[in-house]
């Protein structure tokens, strides 16, 4: 409720297009749904906050002169790809692997979008505190119980969204300005949610688990396709 009312009032005061609160909503929904246990909810409304946001995308890119570009098109391979992941982990346990490969991909992407003029890495030594802190999880995970068969593919994923944060942070610092700042923080919104999810499946329960996961989680997609915006 918090949250439908804070997307309605920024649509009355102009801060937030009917399109964001829509997205909004969907991801209280969804979060809602799976923290309460009604399925039937869920999985309707997770996939339906990433269509949104896919939306979102595609259509602020199609309305610039010169349609989408290099930037707008892995910005939404990057949202297809979580959207994919999305439903694949509302499956079976079975369908786990590809679900993360499809998260591995869409970081892939957004680390294309985040590189885009300001290159690879401009601030090395975001990279090594993001490497650090992929590095101290993954640990924590393999003590915690890390099933064999998900090591490597595991260990991948950690290394990639690290980068994809250290691309993020990097871009921050070059640009200077305020919506890549916000995209910075999605990007540790995001590797914060990843390693809750992963400590709540391999580690140890944690409480109300799926509220934390996918608040975090939404939190850090809003934030990225809201104000990520080609450099110059």
């Amino acid at each position: 409720l918090t949250a439908a009312l804070w997307a309605i009032g920024g649509v009355l005061q102009g801060r937030l297009s009917i399109a964001e609160a829509l997205l909004v909503e969907a991801a209280a929904l969804a979060t809602a749904s799976a923290a309460l246990g009604l399925p039937w909810l869920h999985h309707a409304t997770k996939p339906l906050a990433l269509a949104i946001a896919v939306f979102i995308a595609a259509r602020r890119a199609l309305a610039r002169p010169g349609g989408m570009t290099r930037f707008d098109a892995l910005l939404v391979a990057g949202l297809v790809g979580s959207l994919a992941g999305d439903v694949l982990l509302m499956g079976p346990a079975s369908l786990f692997v590809p679900g993360l490969v499809c998260f591995l991909l869409a970081h892939l992407a957004y680390i294309g979008v985040f590189r885009l003029g300001v290159g690879f890495f401009p601030r090395p030594a975001a990279l090594a505190v993001t490497l650090a802190i992929g590095a101290a999880m993954y640990a924590f995970l393999w003590q915690g119980g890390l099933p064999a068969a998900l090591r490597i593919p595991v260990a991948l994923y950690v290394l990639v969204i690290a980068c994809m944060a250290a691309q993020a942070l990097g871009r921050a610092f070059v640009l200077r300005d305020a919506a890549a700042g916000w995209v910075a923080a999605g990007a540790c919104f995001f590797m914060l949610s990843d390693s809750l999810l992963a400590t709540n499946r391999f580690v140890a329960p944690l409480p109300l688990a799926q509220l934390w996961v996918l608040a975090t989680y939404y939190v850090a997609q809003t934030l990225i396709v809201r104000h990520a915006r080609p450099p110059g």
